[in-house]
């Protein structure tokens, strides 16, 4: 340490001790003046104070900015009310009133009320400037006393509050353009749903009202074909081509149908895992005859255990039919057609179908799975609607797997889809014989049953006539409305009954339901047939508790086969059984 600050430091020691104290009171007070002096210079806020009226005795630098007076203007001429909302002022009067329980008057009393009291007070007000513009701001109130704590006065330290009121404006307008955005999207979800509800509602009844007239066209088509004495080859030819003509409307119905069901999100799907062995073997069954027709031999394979999918089983045997008919349609006569099943990757199981035809050049290729698109063969021999692809590779994306296909002109095409592999155990499904088990069907001269066919249609109602012609076991009973459908069921007891849905007065299941609620009836098979055959037309009816449910047009086979099912399931309900008393030897 130098001789000279030892010096300095011996003299501040030898110092008297009021001498010091004076000294750090001087700094105190020359700090605090330049603190007041930084507040009272600031132009960020305005800074406020008055005496115990209100009567302003200091406005600084920021308060002249901010508001446009001089402080010579104001200082000891006007109160901070003055410069103020008047309306504003009036409106805190009255709400300060309310919660305090006081009257408090407008005007400055409004402004330090709570502060005079010591409460905290922090608000927002409008200062009028000396142009008469305004300025939002945020107002901070503290009553300032003397060292008795006597009120001497008020300060109110100002922050301008525009670019938040400005903020808040523009949350408020985007808040109402969010709101008005989401009442407009409602209301347009709304309107597209109203749509799609109309558009189900036009298919189904488009469904029905083309169904109909299709039964009668089929339904007697049909039975002439399988008439005795048979049809001369002339005759023969015409009823073909009525019937090919007719089953071939009927497709085109059902894929437009579908189409616009997946279209509308509509379609509802089963997936669950599904042989892919009984699969094929229904699909070989189904496509047998237009191969044989054709010409075309059609190989499937042998497959070892059930080869579990995860799908819609009949979605599935959908898409394969259509691979299937589209090879055998397309194809060199005396062509072949191979179906293979091959485990991909990522846990999939394929399905091809590969033809000898033609092929497909590269452009036909990119036009595949377009609606309507047949790729130049409209004016080919073959019909088709252009659509079966277009619905295959909906389903199949709508199922979780993904479809394609590779060709080659010259060579043929091959078409195949993918979806996900189902364990060996899955749902543990048995495999059952694809073999169709014939109907059992009552030997002719049994002894008389009874059928009741509840249909208004008189063309529908009289091919169920013709058809019943040929079981002289079966006598008819007939009803053109439900609720004579339902008293005829319940005076004549008949074994079956065929119901109709669109009916007049009640509806067919309204009736299946006043069936099922009688015991007298309760126990009659109840077979719906009717031109509701959407989707959810036939879930609906097989939920509400119809044996079977058949659409039109009928199939002949089919619809007599059911019959039989009814039927046997009507002996096997009314057999004694063989261990009953009453068969026990006396």
């Amino acid at each position: 340490m130098s001789s000279h600050k030892r010096a300095v430091d011996a003299a501040e020691a030898d110092r008297a001790p009021e001498q010091v104290s004076e000294d750090q009171r001087q700094r105190t007070v020359f700090k605090t003046g330049a603190l007041q002096n930084a507040i009272l210079n600031s132009a960020n806020f305005s800074s406020i104070a008055t005496d115990e009226q209100g009567v302003i005795q200091i406005f600084n630098v920021g308060a002249e900015r901010m508001l446009g007076y001089k402080a010579c203007e104001v200082i000891d001429l006007v109160t901070p009310a003055d410069i103020s909302d008047p309306i504003e002022l009036l409106t805190r009067a009255q709400a300060l009133s309310l919660e305090l329980a006081t009257p408090i008057a407008p005007g400055f009393d409004a402004m330090v009320f709570k502060a005079r009291r010591g409460i905290e007070d922090v608000y927002e007000l409008t200062y009028i400037r000396k142009d008469g513009s305004r300025l939002p701001a945020v107002v901070s109130v503290t009553a300032l006393q003397d060292a008795a704590q006597a009120i001497i006065g008020y300060l109110l330290i100002g922050t301008d509050n525009t670019a938040r009121q400005q903020d808040e404006a523009e949350r408020k307008r985007l808040d109402e353009v969010l709101q008005q955005s989401l009442l407009e999207l409602n209301q347009a979800k709304t309107a597209a749903e109203e749509a799609n509800q109309a558009k189900s509602d036009f298919l189904s009844s488009m469904s029905h009202e083309l169904r109909s007239p299709l039964n009668a066209i089929l339904g007697f088509a049909q039975l002439m074909e399988s008439g005795t004495p048979p049809p001369a080859a002339a005759q023969k030819d015409s009823i073909d081509q009525i019937l090919q003509a007719g089953w071939y409307l009927l497709e085109l119905i059902n894929e437009v149908l579908d189409l616009a069901l997946i279209e509308s999100g509509k379609l509802s799907l089963s997936p669950e895992p599904t042989s892919l062995v009984e699969v094929l073997a229904d699909c070989h069954a189904m496509i047998e005859p237009q191969a044989a027709k054709s010409a075309i031999r059609v190989y499937f394979p042998m497959l070892d255990g059930p080869w579990l999918i995860h799908a819609d089983r009949t979605r599935v045997k959908q898409v394969l039919i259509n691979f299937l008919s589209n090879a055998i349609k397309y194809n060199r006569v005396g062509g072949r057609v191979d179906v293979r099943c091959t485990k991909a990757t990522s846990g999939r199981t394929r399905v091809s179908v590969q033809d000898s035809g033609e092929g497909l050049s590269p452009d036909k290729q990119a036009q595949l799975f377009q609606p309507f698109n047949r790729l130049g063969q409209e004016g080919g021999g073959q019909e088709g609607t252009g659509i079966g692809l277009v619905t295959s590779k909906r389903l199949v994306e709508l199922m979780g797997g993904r479809i394609g296909m590779e060709s080659s002109v010259g060579v043929g095409s091959e078409f195949w889809f993918e979806l996900d592999t189902c364990a060996d155990d899955a749902g543990a499904i048995e495999v059952v014989d694809p073999r169709p088990t014939p109907a059992l069907r009552p030997a002719t001269g049994a002894c008389t049953r009874s059928l009741l066919c509840v249909e208004d249609n008189p063309a529908n109602l009289l091919l169920v006539e013709r058809l019943l012609q040929r079981r002289p076991e079966l006598r008819l009973l007939t009803a053109r409305d439900g609720r004579a459908g339902v008293e005829l069921a319940r005076s004549g007891q008949p074994d079956v009954i065929l119901m109709d849905i669109n009916l007049p007065g009640i509806s067919g299941i309204t009736a299946l339901r006043i069936l099922r609620a009688d015991a007298s009836t309760a126990h009659i098979p109840v077979i719906a047939l009717s031109a509701n055959a959407m989707p959810h037309d036939v879930e609906k009816g097989l939920q509400a508790g119809f044996f079977r449910y058949l659409t039109k047009p009928i199939k002949v086979a089919e619809f007599m086969d059911t019959i039989d099912l009814a039927l046997l399931s009507t002996v096997k309900r009314d057999k004694p059984d063989s261990t009953s008393p009453t068969d026990a030897p006396p």
